[in-house]
């Protein structure tokens, strides 16, 4: 049973924001899901206003909000150094950026560009001597002085990636041990067959790029990549199909195993079949895994973080923080918030629920202001969460 004080803070959050049917955590059963088409498939794009002068998101009670760096260019996802340097990818800059606060304001003083002219840059891992950077059409890999940030050398291809049609992020992350580098490639469509298997995947290599292979296929866009610290397992936020109705399906925050098979194009939360995929490949739907965590359709979650540090509230540590970039395809739009499901003993334990929020405030309407991208746990147990839309990155401590 969570404690009084545990159980008040998620009343709290309970009673201001209103949580998706379908966010749950499965514990790998079935879940009751409405059938294809049950609703009419909507085009309801955002339209992405300035916020207003002052504006801050809405955090429950006992957390603050501040502007932690503002004016970047299409700020995607954020990787905290070794230093403790806040390494950004400025994807409509083509350049990743760092974000310096030596002066322990709560702000980025300073700013310098550590690498530029990039392809669509989106995934950044630390390993050893060196920054890997997850282009769209490839991985590349800066060796770097780890107690200043600075860039040695210029950059090193290290593996080719499918590019060209959509998704066109490719996010990195490491085993815990260094030991296998991980790689996230999305689908180039919404249903349409792969003729490269790689896409639709996430890959697993040696850290120098060689021997690269298939490590779990079937998840359509496996934007959010990340390693459980404790038990070193996969973890993976997947942006699932397009155009089956307003609440089909679930977009999904799930481990994975090596050689899993994850439904995509063929069916989707396990074994519910796609009827518009052809020819269907019912011996691979019969092994579709189930994920261990729904989050809502059409939410499109993208980077998530495991929250290690010790300044949250006991009930946050060890769960994950991820960021809702928002839907086009639902009528009234979800997403547009970082939502934090609990986890106890690596697994997720309690339903996802809103945490930083009102970037969305009509969801009926056309206009937001702000589309949460990036998560990262800052070295002093803040969170950090990028903004592309506004150009801004947030700050979120907590002091009750």
């Amino acid at each position: 049973m969570p404690s009084r004080t545990v159980r008040t803070l998620f009343l709290s959050i309970l009673l201001v924001t209103a949580i998706p049917a379908a966010a749950q955590v499965t514990h790998g059963k079935k879940p009751d899901l409405p059938a294809p088409f049950a609703t009419k498939s909507s085009g309801n794009g955002p339209s992405e206003k300035t916020p207003p002068s002052g504006f801050l998101p809405t955090v429950p009670v006992g957390f603050h909000v501040n502007v932690f760096a503002k004016d970047l260019k299409r700020p995607r996802f954020l990787a905290i150094a070794p230093n403790g340097d806040v390494f950004v990818a400025e994807t409509g800059g083509s350049q990743i950026t760092i974000l310096r606060d030596a002066q322990k304001t709560g702000g980025a003083q300073q700013r310098e560009v550590f690498a530029d002219k990039l392809n669509r840059p989106f995934g950044i891992a630390f390993h050893d001597d060196f920054v890997y950077v997850g282009n769209t059409n490839e991985l590349v890999r800066y060796r770097y002085d780890r107690k200043t940030s600075k860039r040695l050398g210029d950059a090193e291809h290290i593996l080719d990636l499918p590019s060209g049609g959509g998704h066109f992020t490719r996010t990195v992350a490491f085993s815990p041990d260094g030991k296998k580098l991980y790689v996230s490639i999305g689908s180039s469509s919404n249903i349409d067959i792969e003729k490269d298997n790689r896409r639709a995947a996430v890959l697993v290599a040696d850290p120098d790029g060689k021997n690269s292979q298939l490590y779990a296929t079937g998840l359509r866009n496996a934007v959010g990549l990340a390693t459980e610290p404790n038990t070193g397992e996969v973890w993976v936020a997947v942006n699932e199909r397009d155009e089956l109705g307003n609440d089909l399906p679930p977009d999904y925050l799930t481990s994975i195993t090596e050689g899993g098979f994850y439904g995509w194009p063929y069916s989707y939360i396990g074994s519910n079949v796609d009827p518009r995929v052809k020819p269907q490949r019912p011996d691979l739907v019969a092994k579709a895994v189930i994920p261990d965590v729904l989050l809502g359709a059409h939410v499109a979650p993208l980077q998530f973080a495991f929250y290690t540090a010790k300044q949250f509230p006991e009930a946050y540590r060890g769960g994950v923080f991820v960021a809702e970039h928002g839907s086009w395809n639902r009528t009234p739009r979800a997403g547009y918030q970082v939502a934090f499901v609990g986890f106890k003993a690596g697994k997720a334990a309690v339903d996802p629920v809103p945490f930083l929020t009102g970037f969305n405030p009509d969801p009926t309407g056309s206009d937001v202001i702000g589309r949460p991208v990036g998560v990262a746990v800052a070295a002093d147990g803040a969170l950090l969460v990028s903004d592309d839309a506004a150009g801004v990155l947030y700050r979120v401590t907590f002091k009750p």
